[in-house]
Parts: C-alpha cells; structure tokens; sequence
C-alpha cells in the first residue's frame, strides 16, 4: 500500500521531532549557566531563537543541499538528545556557548529533516499517490512533538526533584 511505502519517510521524520523538541520541553529550561552576563530567562530565549535560526537556514537550504537518507538525521538528532540529557544529568559543558552551538545544530538537523523529507517524497512519489503522500507525512510531526511532551515532561519533574 502507499502508506506503507511511506513509512520511509514518516518513521525518521518522527524521531527527529521527537527528539528536537524532547529537548526543547524537557530540557532547555535545565540547560542553564550560572556566573555569567545572561539570566536564565535570557539563555532560555537565546535557546529558542537559534533553534529557529537553524531551522530557518536549513529550510531555506535545499538549493545548496539535498539529503536524501534522512535517518541519517535522525540518528544525529538523537545523538544531541542522549549529549544534551547526560549534560543536564551530570553537568560537563563548561560554557553555554557550546550549548549555543548545539542548539543552532539542532534546528538545522530538524529543518533539514523536514525540508528533505517533503522534497524526496515529491520527487519519488507518483503523480497519482504524491497528494496523499503529502498529507500523510504531515503526521510525523505532530507525532513526533506529542510523544516528546508526553515522556519530556515527566523526565524533566523528575530531573528537577533530583537538585
């Protein structure tokens, strides 16, 4: 069936989401610095806003690159959840900077999941499957940040009874 052939493309699509925004509900807020210029509220914002600059630039980039094996990014995207949960669990990054980076890395991992993702299935779909296919996929998104908050909230109370 189609739906199955699209398992491909929703499956990665899923998990890069799950795993961008496990660590935007579940752990942004636990990534904070002390002893430096920024308060946490502004290292919160400074978080979100180059989470979405990445996502911005690697949207904007399918000219420049096209990715066509997209678990490629969601293996690297989980990579950043597992580094980024065992810094909150056991606090190894020595500058917030280095969180800037990574967190900018993020959203073009997630953006250029997503991008790729809707490109290939428009170039490897039939004429007469490629709306549905479409629309199909637009799921994995969805699935993706429900499951996150489902299991980041819950980790990150706990994370928070353990300081």
């Amino acid at each position: 069936t189609v739906f199955k052939g699209l398992l491909w493309y929703i499956v990665p699509l899923v998990v890069v989401y799950f795993a961008e925004y496990f660590i935007n509900q579940g752990l942004f807020e636990l990534l904070f610095f002390r002893n430096t210029s920024l308060s946490h509220a502004q290292q919160y914002r400074w978080y979100q806003m180059l989470y979405q600059a990445g996502v911005f630039a690697s949207r904007s980039s399918l000219r420049c690159c096209r990715i066509r094996f997209t678990w490629a990014l969601a293996l690297l995207q989980c990579l950043n959840l597992v580094f980024l949960l065992a810094d909150v669990w056991f606090g190894f990054l020595p500058s917030m900077y280095l969180v800037f980076l990574i967190v900018l890395y993020e959203g073009l991992l997630g953006g250029a999941a997503y991008v790729n993702t809707f490109h290939n299935i428009a170039l490897e779909t039939s004429d007469e499957h490629r709306e549905f296919a479409m629309a199909a996929t637009c799921i994995s998104d969805t699935l993706g940040i429900s499951l996150s908050g489902l299991l980041a909230l819950p980790l990150h109370d706990f994370l928070c009874q353990l300081s």
